[in-house]
């Protein structure tokens, strides 16, 4: 039976303590504008830039995907190999090409007793075509064969080459997305797999947004319900942002309504090391 959902209300300070005279100002993460009035800074409103946000979004879990690996991987015979799928047409697109391509390359290496880790990062092009860079770590030794050679990718062109920095490769690609090209419909923007439990963990607790993350722990695992807020399967307990964000003059405004007391701060702790910080 699922667990009721419980609601965590936190009621507002009725003041928020001033800093100190000449305290330094913490910088804004990229993507967040701290907005102003004449020359003082109300550092509980922001406006958010959508397109900056998304790409951190999408730097931070690519690089933790692939950190993992270089983590769990890094006493061990594995070498990360860098295979660049091209479609010969523009309009070629399907969006279950990624996905079979993998489960061919996944059975032949399990034929091989290993498991198949990877991580991915869709590319479009300028031509209008959709580029997939996939990150491969393989046993020292063990060569993967050309996917258009071996028919499973009968799409267009492929090429694999040796990656001496497999996170420096993939955030390469990624900070190429402007937001303004169109995917293709059914397009997703980047994938990975083969992580044990432990790092599926890790890696869904970054993908929280900032403020859960000072609250939750790695093991929680929490589902966004429509109306209701952010809910974790195994208690129930429903957690509500702190945030309120409104569109105005086609401007994203955020605005912090309420802070939890008991929130950690340097929540990332061990793990900071997973995370981007540069760039």
């Amino acid at each position: 039976m699922k667990s009721p959902i419980r609601t965590c209300t936190v009621r507002a300070p009725a003041e928020r303590a001033e800093a100190p005279l000449g305290a330094p100002i913490a910088p804004q993460a990229p993507g967040l504008v701290t907005l102003q009035t004449s020359d003082t800074p109300d550092l509980d409103t922001i406006e958010i830039d959508p397109i900056q946000t998304r790409l951190k979004r999408l730097r931070r879990s690519i690089t933790t995907a692939a950190r993992l690996f270089e983590y769990a991987l890094g006493n061990r015979q594995f070498k990360p190999a860098m295979l660049t799928l091209t479609y010969r047409d523009v309009d070629g697109f399907k969006p279950l090409h990624i996905s079979e391509l993998l489960k061919r390359i996944r059975n032949w290496i399990a034929r091989r007793n290993h498991v198949l880790r990877y991580v991915w990062v869709a590319e479009l092009q300028r031509r209008g075509a959709l580029h997939y860079h996939v990150v491969l770590w393989l046993p020292r030794g063990l060569t993967l064969p050309k996917p258009d050679k071996q028919g499973w990718w009968p799409h267009g062109s492929t090429r694999i080459e040796w990656a001496r920095n497999s996170v420096g490769y993939l955030c390469k690609y990624v900070s190429k997305f402007d937001g303004e090209g169109s995917l293709p419909k059914g397009a997703r923007l980047h994938g990975s797999g083969g992580h044990d439990d432990f790092a599926r963990q890790i890696r869904q607790w970054f993908n929280l947004p900032g403020w859960l993350k000072c609250l939750a722990g790695v093991e929680s695992r929490f589902v966004r319900c429509k109306g209701i807020g952010l809910v974790e399967r195994g208690t129930g307990l429903c957690m509500q942002s702190p945030w309120r964000v409104s569109f105005t003059g086609g401007r994203v405004i955020a605005t912090r309504l309420f802070t939890y007391p008991e929130a950690l701060r340097n929540v990332e702790g061990p793990y900071s090391d997973l995370a981007f910080h540069r760039g």
